[in-house]
C-alpha cells in the first residue's frame, strides 16, 4: 500500500475533513469488519495559510510553487510515497510542482474534471476563492476534459473571496452570507444553462450543502479524497 504525503494548514478545517476523510474511506473499503482502528498510512506537513495568503495576494507565483516543493520533499523524505494538497487554490501552480517534486501528486483539479466528464456533464460553474476563480485553472482544465467553465463576473467573485476569507476559513457561516452564495450560484446555473456548481474551496461545503440547489454539486474535496484513496490501493 503506498503511503500518503498531505500538505494541510492552508486551511486547518478541510485538512481535518482530508484527515477523516481518507480515514474513514479506507475503514470503509479496506478494514474488515472485525477489526477496529485499522488506519492508512499517512505523515501530514501542515503549512502556515498566512504565509500562503501573502505570496499568492503578492502574485509571488515562484514562491508559493516552491512553498510546495519544500513540503513535498518534506513528505518523501518521510517516507510518502505519493502526494496531495488539501487546497484548491495551491492548484494554481501545480505543473511547476509537479516537475520538481520527487513523487507523483494527486491533483484536485484533474479529479474534479474527470469525474465530472465520467457523469456526462458538458458546463461548470466554478465557486472558489477570489485566486482561483482569477487563475483560469479549471477553465483550462476542463478544456482537457471536453467541457466548458464559467466564474462569476468580477463582483460576484470578490463577494465569495470575502465570505471565504476571513469567515470560512474560521468555520464561520452567516445567514446572510450563505444566501449571497446561493442566490449568486442560482443564477448563474439558469443565465448560463449550466450542468453542475463546482465547490472549487474545500470550505464552500459549509454554506452549500445537497438539495439547496437544483443542480450537481461537484465537491472537490470529496472527490479529491475518493481519488487519493484509489491511488492509495492500488
Amino acid at each position: 500500500m503506498k503511503k500518503l504525503g498531505l500538505v494541510g494548514g492552508i486551511g486547518y478545517l478541510s485538512t481535518l475533513e482530508y484527515y477523516k476523510g481518507i480515514n474513514e474511506g479506507y475503514q470503509k473499503r479496506l478494514a474488515k469488519q472485525s477489526k477496529s482502528g485499522e488506519n492508512p498510512p499517512m505523515v501530514i506537513e501542515s503549512l502556515n495559510l498566512a504565509d500562503a495568503y501573502n505570496l499568492v495576494e503578492r502574485k509571488d507565483w515562484d514562491g508559493f510553487s516552491a512553498l510546495f516543493v519544500r513540503a513535498i520533499r518534506n513528505l518523501h523524505n518521510a517516507g510518502a510515497d505519493f502526494a496531495a494538497i488539501a487546497a484548491n487554490t495551491a492548484h494554481i501552480v501545480i505543473d511547476e510542482v509537479r516537475m520538481q517534486s520527487p513523487i507523483p501528486i494527486v491533483g484536485i483539479a484533474d479529479e474534479a474534471c474527470k469525474y465530472a466528464r465520467q457523469l456526462g456533464l458538458g458546463k461548470l460553474i466554478i465557486f472558489g476563492t477570489g485566486f482561483t476563480m482569477n487563475s483560469g485553472m479549471f477553465e483550462a482544465k476542463c478544456v482537457e476534459y471536453g467541457m466548458d467553465a464559467v466564474v462569476p463576473n468580477e463582483a460576484d467573485r470578490k463577494a465569495i473571496h470575502d465570505i471565504i476569507f476571513p469567515n470560512l476559513e474560521a468555520g464561520i457561516v452567516l445567514e446572510r452570507e450563505r444566501e449571497t452564495v446561493l442566490k449568486i450560484a442560482d443564477g448563474m446555473l439558469s443565465n448560463h444553462d449550466a450542468d453542475a456548481l463546482v465547490l472549487g474551496c474545500t470550505e464552500l461545503s459549509l454554506v452549500i450543502k445537497d438539495g439547496d440547489l437544483n443542480t450537481t454539486l461537484l465537491d472537490t474535496g470529496k472527490i479529491h479524497i475518493d481519488a487519493i484513496l484509489e491511488y492509495m490501493l492500488q
